[in-house]
This record gives C-alpha cells, structure tokens and sequence, in this order.
C-alpha cells in the first residue's frame, strides 16, 4: 500500500519527445531541426552534430526514431489500455514552420497534431504537450544564430500563438521549454536547448563539450525566459483555462561531507542548476545572486543586468502556473579535487557510498525525489508535476519470449512511494508521468539500447528492426497503479 492515497484527478500518464520518438523527420513538408543533425552513439561513444546538414551514410536517429508518425493512433490505444489521465509529447516547431520564419504553416504538420491530440482525447487521456523539447529549426540557427538573437523570441511566440489557436479545444496543459535550466551547461545548453551551432563538428554528451559561447548561451536563456512569460499571457488570453508550467531538470545535490566547504558548494549546485531558471519562471525576476553566477560563468555581467532590467516588466507578467521537472538521479558534491568524478544524467558528481547506480551510472535514489519535491514546494507554493522520471536499462527477452522487467517496476514503485510521503507533508503534486514510456531514442547517448518504456519496439542502436510493439510486464503494473490510484504498488 501506498503511504499516501492520491487524490481524485491526479495525472497519471508517460512522457515522451518528438525528436526522440516522433520520426518522419522529412515527411510531409517538414524542415530540419537541429537533433536532426546529430548521430547516434552509446555509453562508451559521443554523439557528434554535424552543423552543416545531415551527410550521406551517417546515422541519425531521429530520423525515424520509432516512427510515431506512422504509429500514433497503435500507441495512443496502448496508452488508453494502460489507463494513461495524461500523455505528455512535445511539437516541432519545424514541422509547422519548416524553416521557423515561413510566412505560412506548413498544413499538414498542423493536421498531424491535431490527429495525435484527437486520438489522446478518444481514449479519455488529457494531452501535456512541451512546446519545445530540445528542438530547434536548422534553417534558424543558420539564419539568425540560436536563440541569442532577440528576433527569434517573436517568432516562437507566433508559432505559440498557432498551437494555442488550432488546438484551443484539445490542449489544456503546456509546458514552453524542457529542462531549460540545462541552458546552464556548456556545450548541450547552448545545441540543443538554444540552437547555437558550433564552428564545426563537435562531440556532444550531456554536460561535456568541447565548445561553448558562455556570452551568448546566457543571453539566449533570456530570451527563452522573456519568450516563456509571453507564451504564458498569450496562453491565458487565448483560452483562460489553459494552464502553462515551465519545466526544470531536477537534480538533488548532497554535500559530500559536513565540510563546510562541500555544504556550500551544494548550496551553490542547487542555486545553480535548480534555482536560476525556476526563480525568474515562478517569481518573475532573477535572484540577488544571479549576477555573481553570470560573473563565475563567464557571461557578459553588464549585458545580462542591462536586459534583465528592460525586460523585468514582462518576465513579472508571465510566470508559470505550475512548476513541472524531470528527476531520474541525486548528485553528491565535494570541493576535493582528489576525489573521483562520476557519471550522471546532467553533470558528473563525486560516487555516493550509500547508492547504486544503473547501467550508465545513474544514481538511483527515490528519497533524492521526496527531498526535491518538498524543498522546491517549499521555495514555491506553486501545484508541482514530475514530468520525467524512470529507469534505462538493458531490457531481455526471456526464455518464455517476454519481458519481465522487475528490476523497472521495483524503480518506479519505490519513487512512487517517496512521492506519495511527500504530497502527506504538504507538496502539492498534480500529477506524473514516467519518462519513456515507450522504448524510444536516448537524448544522451542516441541508443535504443537504453530503454525506459512500458512497451517494448523492435530496433536497435543502428536503426535495424521491424517497429513492432510488445507489452512489458511494467504494462500491466502501471495499469493496475492507475487503476487503484496509487493505492497498489505490488
């Protein structure tokens, strides 16, 4: 049994993103998004982006990824089998404006979305769509530089304007940007969260690059900040149910030891990495510390405060109705550099004795996800949503040639748990969905190898596979979670 009995209405579902999953990357008049432009890779091996296009007998996953585009009324019905309240799934701005500055829509992106979202509300499921989840139009970076061009915050706010208009009657919840605050980190904030390209090929991995512009990185961040805040007033306008999260990659950071020197560091982790973008999100203006961090990272300090000052009006009339993050792991930090760094979703970390880890050494800490949800509802006092949380892993087929993924169901249950004792301290949590909740492309390695999902597809690391879907045991478990509303968990 569950410590805490959710309440009525409470969002059950899965997550997903289009560059990951959707496919179809030049179907239909679509454009080229900047994830189109970089290859795949494993544990052990980078991905690398090819700024200047797509090259011929180069593999790039997201081209078909697991061609959702073909399968989205198969796996929609899936998800209604499981008892999803809440799909979350992102749109590509380059499949409705091709090139991100097209005088007109390209019409049959807008028809496919509308199909996707018609099917969600077929099987009683309530779309959560990520109007930008690492995606970016090619033809944009190439035109006006990334987001640190002041001229694309106007035009994602049209394509904004077209999403909250076409689909008024279908879509309710909108998150702007994924895991904005990952526009902090060199190298993947300024790819795939701004559209910055580098000079030439680089080696992409989460939080490692050898390529960064810290001065334009932070003032592209701002303008996702300003172009978040308009989208909110524009979604409120539009349709005054609708309601708008912002949507951070969380990540709990314990100081190593009671060094005071670790404690503050983790201080400064948290501020850093949690803090700097919900702060100006949530309460509509940066924190008192934010111009010494510009200063540590590098950032043109006087730049920054010149438009955080010309802009305070506007970021204080957008903020967000609910806080939505994605947590997979905790971080343990020390000041001593003898120690040895480790791996982890978004940036290394010292190892933390009293953890595991997953195959690609992801610390698993479902404790890390009560200690999140209660301190930054505490900073807040705004409706949280866990948007992205669960296990990659290397799933079998058994002898019997199915799937039993317990090692998955032991993961989510414990989270589960950890949520439940958090929502009975107070946390106000308006739902969750379990990332990956079909087998898709991993943003970090561009593998297939490292599955999440409740449903199992046919490809492998180099995109060979027939697409077929199979039901894990994981299925069965979820549905029967949302089915007694978090109240059994065996």
């Amino acid at each position: 049994m569950a410590e805490y009995r959710f309440p009525d209405g409470f969002l059950w579902g899965g997550a997903t993103a289009a560059n990951q999953f959707e496919g179809g990357y030049d179907a239909d008049g679509k454009g080229l998004s900047v994830p189109d432009v970089i290859m795949g890779g494993t544990v052990d091996k980078p991905r690398f982006i090819t700024p200047g296009g797509v090259r011929e007998g180069e593999y790039y996953p997201s081209h078909e990824a697991i061609d959702f585009y073909h399968h989205y009324e198969e796996d929609i019905d899936l998800f209604g089998e499981m008892g999803f309240k809440c799909f979350r799934l992102s749109t590509q701005w380059s499949r409705i404006f091709p090139n991100g500055d097209d005088p007109e829509p390209c019409q049959a992106g807008i028809d496919f979305y509308r199909k996707v979202f018609e099917a969600c509300k077929r099987n009683g499921i309530e779309p959560l769509v990520t109007i930008s989840h690492y995606e970016f139009p090619l033809a944009l970076s190439h035109k006006y530089g990334g987001w640190d061009n002041p001229k694309v915050i106007d035009l994602w706010v049209r394509f904004c304007e077209l999403l909250f208009t076409e689909y008024k009657d279908l879509v309710h919840y909108w998150l702007t940007f994924n895991e904005i605050n990952c526009g902090t980190i060199a190298g993947m904030g300024d790819v795939m969260g701004l559209g910055i390209l580098p000079p030439e090929d680089v080696a992409m991995t989460f939080g490692n690059c050898d390529w960064d512009d810290p001065k334009r990185r932070f003032e592209g961040l701002h303008n996702q900040f300003v172009a978040s805040a308009k989208a909110v007033k524009l979604a409120h306008e539009i349709n005054p149910e609708n309601m708008v999260g912002c949507m951070i990659a969380g990540n709990t950071n314990y100081p190593r030891t009671c060094n005071p020197d670790d404690v503050i560091a983790g201080m400064e982790a948290d501020r850093a990495f949690n803090f700097y973008c919900g702060d100006v999100q949530v309460r509509g203006a940066y924190s008192a510390w934010a111009p010494s961090y510009w200063a540590e990272q590098g950032a043109d300090v006087e730049r920054m405060r010149e438009l955080a000052a010309r802009d305070a009006e506007v970021l204080k009339a957008g903020t967000v109705d609910f806080y939505s993050f994605s947590y997979y792991q905790s971080n343990t930090v020390s000041v001593d550099p003898e120690m040895k760094k480790g791996g982890g979703n978004l940036f290394g970390g010292v190892p933390n004795p009293y953890l595991k880890a997953s195959d690609w050494g992801w610390t698993v800490d479902p404790k890390g996800l009560r200690y999140y949800l209660e301190t930054v509802y505490d900073r807040y006092q705004i409706p949280l949503m866990i948007v992205e949380n669960g296990l990659g892993a290397v799933d079998e087929r058994s002898e019997d040639g199915k799937f039993h993924d317990s090692y998955r169901i032991d993961y989510l249950r414990q989270h589960i748990r950890e949520m439940g004792i958090a929502m009975s301290h107070g946390v106000d949590l308006m739902g969750y969905t379990m990332w990956g909740c079909i087998d898709l492309v991993s943003a970090s390695t561009g593998e297939m190898k490292k599955r999440y999902g409740f449903i199992y597809v046919d490809k492998d690391n180099d995109g060979n596979g027939d697409l077929h879907r199979e039901k894990k045991d994981s299925f069965d478990w979820y549905a029967k979670v949302i089915a007694s509303n978090g109240t059994d968990l065996e």
